[in-house]
């Protein structure tokens, strides 16, 4: 009876040790991942951190983009300086522009871009930066300063060349709604 209840012994605590490893791998990823990726402070909302967010990169002095759903304009900061505005189109009541904290994943000279209803296949200076949603130059409109795209950011196309050639990938994008 001693030996079972030592093999037994054994067998938990094999099983708690590998439980233990487990945790402490976990554990360390999600305090390696924290480091890159900093997660909002329990309590805030979207909207807090957005605006921790602005004031982080204000004192930062790196370049960002700030696009304000509301007034219909992107401004392009570094640090706490605005060095460049213009007027956009952001995406209209069906296809709301996501507010959030994100940063220039892609760019691309020229795009294709397709979706419901539209089928675009010259998108000049393109620059992707959640998922499908981008900042983009738009010729096929002179609407900037009220919603009307799909979802994206339509900037006259003169003023995309020039926030393409100032934006790099990885950039802050500050979306607010």
């Amino acid at each position: 009876m001693s030996n079972y209840q030592s093999r037994g012994t054994m067998k938990k605590t094999i099983s708690q040790t590998k439980h233990l490893c487990w945790h402490v791998a976990l554990f360390s990823i999600l305090l390696v991942a924290s480091v890159f990726y900093p997660l909002p402070t329990l309590g805030q909302t979207g909207r807090e951190v957005r605006e921790t967010r602005i004031r982080e990169l204000k004192q930062s002095g790196d370049r960002w983009v700030e696009i304000d759903v509301y007034n219909q304009m992107l401004t392009a900061w570094e640090g706490s300086e605005p060095i460049f505005a213009v007027l956009v189109s952001t995406g209209r009541k069906s296809a709301r522009t996501p507010a959030g904290v994100f940063a220039i994943q892609s760019k691309h000279e020229v795009a294709r871009m397709q979706g419901e209803g539209y089928d675009l296949p010259v998108v000049l200076y393109t620059m992707y930066y959640d998922g499908h949603y981008a900042i983009h130059g738009a010729d096929w409109h002179n609407k900037f300063g009220q919603a009307v795209s799909a979802g994206c950011v339509n900037v006259p196309v003169r003023e995309a060349f020039w926030l393409f050639e100032w934006a790099s990938v990885g950039t802050p994008v500050v979306v607010r709604d």
